[in-house]
């Protein structure tokens, strides 16, 4: 799996040219919905990634209270260890090398040279990813294939392409130690493949990764894809076959595929609880480099986590050059937070200027209403103030007329009727009613507008302001603007309820006019005078 990681890092180079250059080509059995739906599924299963991981974690602690606490034979002993060494494998790099290193002791001290050949396999299998290349070498080296099992030459052989997959990858910036160490894990594998059953799944797995390796992309896919079909999505098998599919998509840029296999690699890593994984970090840096910054942090954070955890020096390396990615995509987000907040900062501003804006109309139109309401209030006080000024009037005069009725009717019974003439001839009834009118209309008029003299006043000229004699209220110059506050503006009218001629209340409005400031505006100047408040 490490030798094909080299081959796929190559591979992705040309990948991402091609997607420069041509924009890639889809596959035809897998949709960009399939994609979205497997990325789905793996965002599903890395929430419960923690959950996957505690339940190994506790197969293993109940083997290992098993080895530690119960009274066990030496031969239940080597193969607890072997089994603790297996189950560690993939989870904890240190554990597992020291339970096989334990199991060799024990082993050695046994002189059991089939189990000192088996922990000595599966020890050196592991040692490079702590960084002890030449132990392994030596270790791998030293064990004696003379005679040995078929079963057993296929764990040696499987132990050596795995190891030097593991040691090509960590001499991949060596270039003539890269390819002494390819070569070396290709040769083991080609000689471990005629040892391994026709049809098992072990073949059909070396099988496909050999005809991947050597080009033969379409025999590869074939008998890794009928693999599948035949695997648990937890099993081991399942990732490393759907990793090499995937790497057989990237050789032939399809883009849909090779991200489809890698999730569904990533997938049965998590259900598995293996953490010494490649899949999900090349996964998270194709997804970087297809801007989806979001997962493309999440799946390299977690990557990163696995080998930390893991404890292998060799994948916290390979890890460790996502940190710039994992960065990037940190900050971008950061970035996109930062705008996002922005946006709505601003949208909070806008929000608040529009409600500023709408309170302030509001508060325009209450104040507009509340005017109004003054203004319809004062209406209404005034129009009372007219009714009852109206009704006392109207009674004065009804009170006259019958006072007036009575005389006439007993002069006329004493046969007085030159009185009644000379009576209506003087003219002395008529201007005692009217004198009796303006009194009324006087006190009515400035009861409602009792600054009226003054503010008339104001607007005339100094050398013209009008001045009332010793007891009166109004003359007939305000009696005429009075009349006109109140809404009579007709001359017609003002003459018959004063009892002059049209021309002459004419004559006085116009040398009003000529006495004040503006003459111009003066009469609507005027008109604006208000009441009292």
């Amino acid at each position: 799996m490490a030798l094909y990681r080299i081959i796929y890092h190559r591979m992705l180079l040309l990948f991402f040219l091609s997607l420069i250059s041509c924009g890639g080509v889809m596959a035809a059995s897998v949709t960009s919905e399939d994609v979205s739906a497997i990325l789905k599924r793996l965002d599903h299963e890395l929430s419960h990634r923690d959950n996957y991981v505690a339940k190994r974690q506790r197969i293993i602690d109940s083997l290992r209270n098993r080895v530690e606490k119960l009274p066990i034979s030496v031969h239940e002993r080597l193969e607890s260890e072997l089994l603790l060494g297996e189950n560690y494998s993939g989870f904890n790099a240190d554990s597992a090398i020291y339970h096989y290193s334990h199991g060799l002791a024990v082993a050695q001290a046994i002189q059991s040279d089939t189990m000192v050949a088996l922990f000595q396999m599966r020890r050196a299998t592991l040692l490079p990813l702590a960084g002890f290349i030449q132990e392994a070498l030596l270790s791998y080296q030293a064990i004696d294939t003379v005679g040995m099992p078929v079963a057993l030459r296929c764990v040696y052989h499987d132990a050596g392409r795995q190891m030097y997959s593991y040691m090509a990858s960590f001499c991949v910036s060596h270039p003539a130690e890269y390819e002494r160490f390819t070569y070396l894990a290709l040769e083991s594998q080609a000689k471990l493949i005629p040892l391994l059953g026709d049809n098992t799944l072990r073949y059909k797995l070396n099988q496909g990764e050999y005809y991947f390796l050597r080009g033969e992309y379409s025999r590869a896919k074939a008998i890794l894809t009928d693999l599948l079909d035949n695997l648990d999505e937890d099993d081991n098998m399942f990732a490393r076959a759907s990793h090499f599919l995937s790497g057989i998509a990237l050789a032939r840029n399809e883009r849909n595929e090779h991200i489809y296999y890698l999730a569904l690699s990533a997938i049965s890593d998590i259900k598995s609880a293996t953490l010494e994984v490649s899949s999900l970090q090349e996964l998270g840096q194709i997804l970087f480099s297809l801007n989806d910054v979001s997962r493309s942090h999440r799946y390299l954070s977690v990557a990163l986590r696995n080998a930390v955890e893991c404890r292998a020096p060799l994948r916290i390396l390979q890890s460790a050059e996502s940190l710039p990615i994992i960065e990037s995509a940190h900050a971008v987000e950061l970035e996109g937070s930062r705008r996002r907040i922005y946006v709505i900062m601003a949208l909070m501003g806008l929000l608040l200027v529009g409600f500023a804006a709408t309170l302030t109309l509001l508060r325009r139109k209450m104040i507009s209403m509340n005017m109004l309401s003054d203004r319809l209030e004062e209406a209404n006080r005034v129009k009372d103030i007219y009714i009852n000024q109206f009704l006392d009037l109207c009674s004065i005069y009804m009170d006259r007329l019958n006072q007036f009725s009575k005389t006439v009717n007993r002069k006329i019974s004493a046969g007085k009727v030159d009185d009644l003439y000379n009576i209506t001839k003087s003219g002395k009834f008529i201007e005692e009613q009217s004198k009796a009118f303006y009194k009324v209309f006087d006190d009515a008029f400035l009861h409602i507008y009792p600054t009226f003299v003054e503010d008339v006043n104001a607007l005339l000229r100094p050398e013209e302001q009008i001045e009332l004699h010793e007891g009166e209220k109004l003359n007939t110059d305000l009696r005429i603007l009075a009349f006109m506050r109140l809404g009579i503006e007709e001359s017609s009218r003002i003459a018959q309820l004063l009892n002059y001629s049209v021309y002459t209340i004419y004559t006085y409005r116009n040398r009003l006019k000529n006495r004040a400031i503006v003459r111009e505006t003066f009469e609507s100047d005027m008109m604006n005078i208000k009441s009292i408040s």
